[in-house]
């Protein structure tokens, strides 16, 4: 018989499968939650009951071919203006951090203006350049004669206008977020390029750019999401997207509210998409830069419904005089 005296019957703690930790309750939590679902539901209710509201109206025009026409051209515009911008945007971020004097002090006065001025002015002056220039011209510079030379309206339409109002400004934004993401990559890594014989384009591509993904990416994808929304301030150069559209309706039928929610309920769908992507991407470029990737809505509500403190029960360890 072992003279050895058991390490928990002889203390008198019982067998070791019986010591369990309990979560530490937190009922106000759940009494904070209640009523913040209460105070929801309320407004949801309020709101879904209003007596001069006809979700009818909402429910016709949901999927009208004006109302869905504006869709795609608000989504024509978000793609053009983001492409535009981020183009753009690099090409004045390595601008301004280009050892050229003029060079950077260029990109540096256009970022200063485009970001200082709002983006409704700005599209402003662009749909009312032709008061400011009524014709287009290509010819000797500095008030020299004129070879070609068009009605400034042909070529700045509506669309047109809206492109460069959302893009301009959008350039001056990226142009940060990319300075960012490039500052952001140890200078050593450049330095062992250069020292490798790569030119300075060759170490921005293929070095600097590739690591200054993760510093890029979430802003890059939060300017798209306000991008698709900014879209709605083109209508003031009446640009038929998806809220003048809604407008050009509700002149006619007077039911101002319904084509409201029937572009707040589009603008959620789409922002719900581009939300959804943005993660998915910036899961993807975290990869290798951090211990452990974000949970997936997946696994959060399995983590939900299957608490961390619930353990699968094992079998009792086997007595010593059996081992």
């Amino acid at each position: 018989m072992d003279p050895t005296p058991h390490p928990i019957s002889d203390t008198g703690a019982g067998p070791a499968e019986a010591i369990r930790a309990l979560p530490v309750r937190h009922p106000w939590r759940w009494v904070s939650a209640a009523l913040v679902v209460l105070v929801l539901a309320n407004i949801i209710y309020s709101v879904a009951t209003a007596p001069t509201l006809r979700w009818d109206i909402v429910q016709y025009y949901f999927l009208d071919g004006r109302i869905l026409r504006g869709l795609v051209a608000t989504l024509e515009l978000t793609v053009i203006a983001m492409l535009m911008g981020v183009v753009l945007g690099i090409v004045l971020a390595v601008m301004r951090l280009s050892a050229n004097p003029v060079v950077s002090s260029v990109s540096w006065l256009y970022i200063w203006f485009f970001r200082g001025t709002p983006v409704f002015v700005q599209i402003l002056i662009w749909g009312n350049i032709s008061l400011l220039f009524p014709t287009l011209g290509i010819g000797v510079p500095f008030g020299g004669p004129s070879l070609i030379h068009t009605d400034i309206n042909r070529v700045v339409t509506p669309f047109v206008a809206a492109i460069l109002g959302l893009g301009l400004n959008e350039a001056a934004y990226m142009a940060e977020i990319v300075r960012a993401g490039i500052i952001s990559v140890d200078e050593g890594q450049t330095e062992a390029a250069q020292a490798l014989g790569m030119t300075r384009i060759q170490v921005m591509r293929r070095i600097v750019l590739p690591q200054a993904m993760r510093v890029i990416i979430p802003p890059t994808g939060n300017e798209t999401i306000s991008m698709l929304k900014t879209t709605s301030l083109v209508s003031a150069v009446a640009f038929p997207e998806l809220l003048y559209s809604a407008q050009l309706i509700a002149a006619v039928n007077y039911r101002t509210i319904e084509l409201y929610i029937v572009t707040i309920i589009w603008y959620l769908i789409m922002t719900s998409i581009l939300t959804a992507g943005q993660f998915y991407l910036e899961r993807r470029f975290a990869r290798g830069a951090s211990r452990s990737l974000p949970m997936t809505p997946i696994q959060r509500l399995r983590r939900m419904l299957i608490p961390s403190h619930v353990k699968p029960t094992l079998p009792p360890e086997p007595p010593r005089e059996a081992r």
